[in-house]
C-alpha cells in the first residue's frame, strides 16, 4: 500500500491538537528550552513494527530540531526489549510528542501483528487463501490501519464506500433482490464495474453466480456450506469467493479450504490490544 503523506500529516495534526490543546504542554514547559537530550524507544514485547512514518511525523510537526535514527522499519518482526530508534532534540518537545507518537505506533503495530498472526495461521495449513480487512476501523484512522494490515502480510478490502461496490443484505432488500441489485449497479456504473455481493445461503449464491457477480461474500456459512459453495462455483463460474462471519483462531483453518479466495476478518482492526513501547530519556 502506497503511503499518502497528506493523509499522514492530517492524522498527526489532529492527534497533536487533541493532546496539546490551545495552551500546549504545560508540564513540559518547566523544562528549559535549551535543554537538549537523547531518548531511546524500546519495544516491550514481540511484534510486527508499524507506524514509523506517523511516529516521525509527530516530532517533525513539533520541531525541525528533532532528529530520529531508526534501526528497524515497518513490517519487520522484532523481539521483546529491542531498541527501535533514537531521538535527539529539545527535551521538552520530545516529551510533548511522546504519547501521541507512541499512540500511533502501539495501535498500528497491534494491527500489523494481528493481521500477520491470522495470515500465518492460514499459511500453516498450506492454503493460498488470503486474509482481508474490513471497514471496521477506528474512526479517522482507517487509512493508517489498512496500511498496517499490509505490513502484517494481509490484504486490503475496499477503503470505503467510494471505491468498490459491495451489495449487502439491506441493499438487496431495498433493490428487490440479488439480480435486480447487480443489474442496477451495472446500469448505473457500467458493465465493467467490479461487483461483490453478499449471500446467506446456497440458493442466493446460485442467483449471484447466474448474475455474474465478480466476487461473492459467503456470510456466516458453515464449513460444509462453504464446501458446497466451492463445488457450485467450480461447475461453470469464475466468481471469486470470500468467507466472513464468526471466524477466529479456533476455526480459521476450517474455512481456508481450496477454492476460497479470501477470508475477511473485522477483528484484525477492531479487536486489537496495543503493543507496549517505552521511551526512555538517557
Amino acid at each position: 500500500m502506497k503511503l499518502d503523506k497528506s493523509q499522514i500529516e492530517k492524522q498527526v495534526s489532529v492527534a497533536l491538537a487533541e493532546d496539546l490543546g490551545d495552551k500546549g504542554d504545560i508540564t513540559a514547559a518547566i523544562i528549559a528550552e535549551d535543554r537538549f537530550t537523547e531518548a531511546h524507544l524500546y519495544l516491550k514485547q514481540e511484534a510486527i513494527l508499524c507506524g514509523e512514518v506517523w511516529f516521525t511525523e509527530t516530532f517533525t510537526q513539533l520541531s525541525n530540531n528533532i532528529d530520529l535514527v531508526w534501526f528497524f522499519h515497518d513490517g519487520e518482526f522484532l523481539k521483546k526489549d529491542t531498541q527501535v530508534c533514537t531521538i535527539q532534540g529539545p527535551a521538552g518537545l520530545i516529551l510533548s510528542g511522546e504519547r501521541t507518537a507512541i499512540n500511533f505506533l502501539q495501535t498500528l503495530s497491534a494491527v500489523a501483528t494481528q493481521a500477520n498472526y491470522f495470515q500465518k495461521l492460514i499459511e500453516e495449513t498450506g492454503s493460498n487463501t488470503k486474509i482481508l480487512d474490513t471497514r471496521k476501523t477506528i474512526p479517522g484512522l482507517r487509512y493508517a490501519q489498512k496500511y498496517a494490515v499490509t505490513c502484517g502480510g494481509a490484504l486490503n478490502h475496499r477503503m470505503g464506500l467510494f471505491d468498490q461496490i459491495l451489495i449487502k443484505e439491506n441493499h438487496i432488500k431495498a433493490c428487490g433482490g440479488i439480480s435486480n441489485s447487480i443489474n442496477r449497479a451495472r446500469n448505473l456504473h457500467g458493465e465493467s464495474i467490479f461487483i461483490e455481493i453478499e449471500v446467506e445461503n446456497i440458493i442466493e449464491l446460485k442467483e449471484a453466480l447466474d448474475a455474474n457477480a465478480n466476487q461473492i461474500l459467503l456470510d456466516n456459512f458453515s464449513p460444509p456450506m462453504v464446501n458446497e459453495a466451492v463445488k457450485l462455483r467450480d461447475q461453470s463460474y469464475d466468481s471469486k469467493l470470500e468467507v466472513s462471519g464468526n471466524i477466529d483462531e479456533t476455526n480459521l483453518a476450517k474455512f481456508a479450504i481450496s477454492g476460497i479466495d479470501y477470508i475477511s476478518m473485522g477483528s484484525i482492526t477492531k479487536n486489537i490490544k496495543a503493543i507496549d513501547f517505552s521511551l526512555i530519556i538517557i
